[in-house]
């Protein structure tokens, strides 16, 4: 496949050609004459990636049918099938997932050229969107954001808080500017940022807390257990021990923590969060044989650093000097 840069240089070549013959461009070449649009494409991307139609709608925020027709236009104008029914589900056929792979491409150089554009038409961002992990507690992001205002008084900033693939998934879907989370995606390069230290936790009245001696898995398989749920689209991942009988799920450490001052449950939780009650004897770390202390690195992730304005850069300077300092040594 040609990649975007050598059609661009062809392109100027052949309008260069064409303005020394005095001809017109469209009589040389239908540049503008694109048998499928943009919104087709991302339809196609959407099916395959959501495993079908319906979920592609939601993705896209359109109704089912809309997509299909996109599809449908799509097939007609390549004479080409891209899906077939195998019992009630579409499959993407080899066709399908060729110019699934070249489309995604595609996609991904045409908003790069978007976003371009708007950088040389902005010298500093209005906006800048970040996802967060909560494995880092709020209160530092915002604590970062408050020494980054000083600089940037007029970058307005949304935070979305994420848990374990929801962050992976804004970056993939270009929801985010910047990303704090504990993998980088692939074709994304993140920078170590911190790493964050989990005990195993309990009221101090708990019954784990009772047994005079060290605890296993067994033992904790009788109790309830407090999980944080992963915030992704399609919640891929989870961490760590979650055998327990009884389990309760919830979507922010903050709720869990709550779980566990009550005396509900255990949990696994960052050290920022409950350095406070465990120096205050109201939380106690579990006596756990194995799996004592469990540590997640962290990553500073760009959706795209090339087109960063400085307003974004100068986020993820602070975010790399200040978040070391407030949650231990990365």
């Amino acid at each position: 496949m040609i990649n975007s840069d050598i059609w661009l240089d062809l392109i100027e070549l052949l309008d260069g050609f064409v303005m020394s013959m005095e001809i017109t461009p469209p009589a040389v070449i239908g540049i503008s004459e694109n048998k499928v649009t943009l919104e087709q494409w991302r339809a196609l991307l959407a099916v395959i990636d959501a495993g079908g139609y319906a979920r592609a709608a939601e993705l896209l925020n359109k109704s089912q049918s809309s997509v299909s027709y996109a599809i449908s236009q799509l097939e007609s104008a390549l004479s080409v099938k891209v899906f077939q029914l195998q019992g009630r589900k579409a499959v993407a056929t080899p066709a399908g997932e060729l110019l699934y792979r070249r489309a995604k491409q595609l996609l991904e150089q045409a908003e790069r050229l978007e976003k371009s554009a708007g950088c040389l038409s902005v010298q500093v961002e209005p906006l800048i969107k970040i996802a967060a992990d909560l494995i880092i507690p709020p209160a530092r992001i915002l604590q970062c954001l408050e020494v980054f205002s000083e600089h940037f008084p007029e970058t307005r900033v949304e935070v979305f808080e994420s848990v374990l693939s929801g962050t992976e998934d804004a970056l993939l879907q270009r929801q985010v500017d910047l990303a704090i989370g504990g993998r980088v995606p692939p074709g994304f390069m993140g920078e170590k940022l911190v790493t964050v230290t989990m005990h195993g936790v309990s009221s101090a009245d708990h019954p784990l807390q009772q047994l005079g001696r060290p605890i296993n898995y067994e033992d904790m398989r009788q109790h309830r257990q407090i999980i944080v749920r992963d915030s992704g689209q399609y919640r891929r991942r989870s961490e760590g021990w979650q055998e327990a009988d009884q389990r309760w799920t919830v979507s922010h450490i903050k709720t869990s923590l709550d779980a566990i001052r009550m005396g509900l449950g255990f949990a696994w939780l960052p050290d920022p969060y409950t350095h406070e009650d465990i120096a205050a004897g109201r939380l106690k770390y579990l006596p756990v044989e194995v799996g004592y202390v469990r540590e997640v690195t962290t990553y500073l992730t760009f959706a795209d650093r090339d087109f960063a304005g400085p307003a974004t850069r100068h986020l993820a300077e602070v975010l790399k000097q200040e978040l070391p300092k407030m949650c231990g040594a990365g």
